[in-house]
């Protein structure tokens, strides 16, 4: 999946923000997967029991909120389904009874189903249409198309269905049921997703996901009913859940044959102070060769993401928030993505940084490349740097990983190295969080695409450094260090 779109109406789009992919090779067991469901579908998504106490308690001020509060719970509903399973309306005749790769959904009839409804479509008349209220309502009548025909209660949906087999065994089990099936059933192209556009940047991402809700039900919802599968007729049609992936087939087998999760590491030590403190490395006192910062180079991004274009794509697990909120909690009005790969953007702005300087490329002692978001593990991007700008050998080319502290660490490795070489050194400080962030809200808000290059070379005689003091510091204990996990 690409990890922003350009789409129809030049606005950048991210799929991973509708579409509910999960990397299951990472998931052991149903706890880790339930968790990661609870977090991002169930924390912020009302029940429908949830939203008729809201209605009836006069809760909703606008048609916006109801509207959202609609969306998330027909997405939770789905909570298994978007992230497991593709569904299929097959003849009853023609499903394989013993296959342990395609599943039948066991479900409990909609508790005050119809009170639900008529409640949310009573409010939904009396409430204030807020911006764009032709827009809400369009989106609204997609929405209330798959909640009034709900069929099944969602709270105790479990990830794992049943299989034709198990369901089978009790002949009063209840399951989606349709008399016919057209399998032409009109459903939304991936480019219509993306294309999807509202003038009101807060309703574009409820009708991206009304549209993605409406793939769900690739059938006539209005003619599903819940019918014991001791009692589905030969051409009745009923829906197969099918692993989307092998991945998930996999979860499945591992989960249902009980296969041990990995051991856990052990618990990390305690946390011990230093044996002395750690000073500050005052350059002028203990080097003898004085850096000078030669030149720095800047490469950005060529695609702008404003606060906007967040707001057009904000998740399924998103709070509400406007452009506006975002400046206010960041400071950020935009933030800059680019198409090219990480090394690439390096290297521009290493070609930059020689030039800068007036530096050849024989005339580098050593490379250091700093990035959390690189992937390429071997050569290292410094050796692959090196030799993409011509450098036949260096003293060390070497790839530094310290998230955001890269620039002082890099900074202080050359000043060290320079002690050592005596020529130059090359560092290159980049990141591509573009294709890293998934549809995590903070990181969106704050990290872009980007790199910068500078030269650290030998002062003149007598000359004052640039870098007078060095202190790279990094602490524990371990609740500290482990306080941001990436990836």
């Amino acid at each position: 999946m690409r990890p922003f779109v350009v789409n129809g109406h030049g606005r950048l789009v991210f799929p991973s923000n509708f579409s509910a992919d999960l990397d299951f090779s990472v998931l052991e067991t149903l706890e880790q997967l339930e968790a990661v469901v609870r977090r991002d579908f169930e924390a912020k998504a009302p029940t429908g029991t949830e939203i008729l106490e809201r209605v009836d308690a006069g809760a909703y001020g606008t048609r916006s909120e109801l509207l959202r509060d609609v969306a998330m719970n027909l997405v939770w509903g789905n909570r298994y389904a978007m992230t497991m399973y593709e569904k299929r309306p097959t003849r009853w005749r023609d499903l394989p009874r013993g296959r342990d790769d395609v599943f039948l959904p066991l479900l409990t009839p909609w508790d005050q189903g119809e009170r639900k409804v008529a409640a949310v479509a009573a409010a939904w008349t009396d409430l204030t249409p807020a911006r764009g209220a032709e827009a809400e309502d369009r989106i609204f009548t997609m929405l209330f198309d798959i909640f009034r025909h709900k069929r099944h209660h969602a709270t105790e949906l479990p990830p794992v269905k049943p299989t034709v087999a198990e369901i089978t065994s009790d002949p009063a089990n209840l399951t989606f049921c349709v008399p016919t099936h057209d399998p032409d059933h009109a459903t939304n192209s991936y480019q219509e997703i993306l294309d999807c556009s509202e003038t009101v940047p807060e309703l574009e991402p409820l009708h991206r996901l009304a549209l993605v809700l409406q793939n769900q039900y690739p059938w006539d919802l209005a003619r599903t009913r819940l019918e014991e599968v001791g009692k589905i007729a030969d051409d009745d049609f009923v829906v197969a859940f099918c692993p989307r992936s092998h991945e998930v087939l996999e979860f499945i087998r591992r989960v249902k044959a009980g296969r041990p999760a990995r051991p856990r590491p052990a618990a990390p030590a305690d946390a011990r102070e230093p044996v002395e403190p750690l000073l500050p490395v005052v350059v002028r006192e203990q080097f003898a060769l004085m850096p000078r910062l030669e030149s720095l180079a800047v490469v950005k991004g060529e695609h702008v993401c404003t606060n906007e274009d967040i707001i057009r794509n904000a998740a399924y697990s998103w709070s509400p928030m406007t452009a506006d909120d975002i400046q206010e909690k960041t400071g950020i009005e935009a933030r800059l993505y680019t198409d090219r790969r990480l090394e690439h953007i390096s290297l521009q702005a290493a070609r930059a940084a020689l030039e800068g300087a007036g530096r050849r490329p024989e005339e580098i002692g050593a490379v250091i490349f700093c990035s959390c978001t690189s992937t390429t593990l071997i050569p290292s991007v410094a050796t692959w740097l090196s030799g993409q700008l011509g450098i036949f050998q260096t003293h060390g080319s070497f790839d530094l990983i310290a998230a955001c502290a890269g620039f002082p660490y890099g900074l202080a490795d050359a000043v060290r190295l320079l002690q050592e070489v005596r020529r130059p050194v090359l560092v290159v400080c980049a990141e591509k969080f573009s294709d890293k962030i998934g549809s995590v809200r903070p990181s969106r808000m704050i990290f872009g695409d980007g790199a910068s290059a500078f030269v650290v070379g030998p002062a003149a005689p007598g000359a004052p450094p640039d870098v007078e003091v060095v202190q790279m510091y990094a602490s524990g204990p371990a609740r500290q260090v482990n306080s941001i996990i990436w990836p």
